[in-house]
């Protein structure tokens, strides 16, 4: 398991918080997601293996906000 932290732009509130948690725990390899609303961060614990570092900022992204 690989754990990281994310910057991400744009999460104003419980929705913010409720869409990136719930798309990103979704994804095959993912085992824990938590959004920092105040921080603007996202600690995601992740199986390598199973899912890239780069499929978790795209899901992200597409949910309307902005991996830095």
């Amino acid at each position: 398991m690989e754990k990281t932290t994310l910057n991400v732009k744009g999460m104003t509130c419980g929705h913010c918080v409720k869409a990136v948690e719930g798309s990103v725990s979704e994804l095959s390899g993912v085992s824990s997601v938590t959004v920092h609303l105040k921080e603007e961060k996202v600690d995601v614990e992740f199986n390598p293996s199973e899912v890239s570092l780069s499929e978790i900022k795209e899901t992200i992204d597409d949910q309307g906000y902005d991996v830095v």
